[in-house]
């Protein structure tokens, strides 16, 4: 049989690795440690899932969605960017929800690109930014994120004939996976870069909840002329612990906004409605399930890193996200220091080329692990000498 061809050119998708190789670890009878996936172990609060209780006994919410979501989804979405970050949005036109982020940054390619058309991504990355180009047809221009210049990508080195063929640039601060922020330099210089090369500001904002040490992560869209040029990606799942339900949005620049509707309401039929029930629930709330989540990840952040960095790992503390960026041993790349803490300790990180090229040289390590599976995790690394 004969598949496309650009199947062949995509890589096997990160994340779906790792879990196959736990799932294996595991049917072996092994006791896994996995740091490796964001993915919150925190459950969901009650009153989002009593939400969808509720909404899901309703017959009109057995029904085809609107691709666009709910309009009571789209204004609590509005409001609370309004609330959030003083954004005024008109949810008619500025808004649409998503099945999960990731269904719209990988739908975005395609609204976007043209086959032959660039697409500027960072360096390392969240694979759907390199992938969605891909399956577009289009092409990749890599901006490296260097420790040297903070994580923030040098737009000044970008070539000019790469400028020219340029349609989109993606960003992500706060950062996955370096856990790096964004300054109002960097987005007003951003911004202006993209309205004088006509190149489109595609912004994931996924952790822009998840902060620490009194730092408040903005919008893009906070900045003087940035919703001429940017959407800004959303998500529920870091902040609400909601990955499993699948509740997103995208907002910003109408026309740009228009166009990802027409491409989600030609391949997707929306996210289902009681769904949306727990999205409106959860926006409407007040901050204390968000406050209580930080200070569990900062207490699991400032406990691992103290550990970390008592083996000798250099790692520096992040004021976003849900991840810290290491470096691994001198004697190691990021692949074979995965595999040592695999197959010997049993524990479960991402390689940093798994990111990118410029990933070389770090592991990441998700906060979304059990406090006792963390110190599972330290006793196993103080029983080995890791030669830093």
């Amino acid at each position: 049989m004969n598949i496309s061809k650009r199947i062949n050119k995509i890589p096997p998708y990160l994340f779906f690795e790792i879990s196959k190789k736990i799932k294996k670890a595991q049917a072996e009878g092994r006791d896994i440690v996995d740091f490796g996936i964001g993915d919150p172990d925190i459950p969901t609060p009650e009153f989002i899932v009593d939400s969808l209780i509720e909404e899901s006994k309703n017959p009109i919410n057995h029904r085809y969605p609107d691709s666009d979501g709910m309009p009571a989804l789209r204004e609590a979405i509005a409001s609370w960017y309004d609330r959030r970050f003083n954004v005024k949005l008109d949810p008619s036109t500025e808004v649409i929800s998503l099945i999960g982020a990731k269904e719209g940054v990988g739908h975005a390619a395609f609204a976007f690109l043209d086959p032959g058309d660039i697409a500027l991504v960072p360096d390392p990355h969240y694979p759907v930014y390199s992938r969605g180009t891909w399956f577009a047809g289009a092409d990749c221009h890599f901006m490296p994120l260097l420790e040297a210049n903070n994580f923030l990508p040098d737009l000044s080195s970008i070539p000019k004939d790469i400028i020219n063929k340029s349609k989109v640039m993606w960003l992500n601060y706060p950062n996955n996976p370096t856990g790096a922020v964004a300054d109002e330099h960097f987005y007003n210089e951003a911004i202006e870069f993209g309205i004088n090369n006509d190149i489109i500001i595609l912004h994931d904002a996924a952790y822009s909840e998840i902060t620490f040490d009194g730092y408040k992560a903005p919008s893009i869209l906070e900045f003087p002329n940035a919703k001429d040029i940017s959407i800004e990606f959303h998500s529920l799942s870091k902040a609400y612990n909601m990955t499993g339900w699948r509740v997103g949005s995208v907002v910003g620049n109408k026309d740009l906004i228009s166009a990802l509707t027409t491409i989600k309401s030609n391949l997707d039929s929306g996210l289902p409605q009681a769904i949306q029930h727990m999205g409106i629930a959860a926006l409407n709330s007040d901050d204390s399930v968000v406050s209580e989540n930080i200070e569990i990840y900062k207490t699991r952040r400032d406990r691992l890193i103290s550990a970390l960095e008592l083996f000798g790992l250099e790692v520096s503390s992040p004021k976003a996200g849900l991840y810290l960026w290491i470096k691994v041993p001198s004697d190691h790349d990021s692949s074979s220091f995965t595999e040592f803490l695999l197959e010997k300790l049993d524990i479960v990180v991402t390689p940093g080329n798994g990111f990118g090229d410029s990933g070389e040289g770090y592991i990441r390590i998700s906060l979304t692990t059990p406090d006792s599976d963390i110190e599972k995790a330290i006793e196993r690394l103080e029983s080995v000498n890791l030669n830093i």
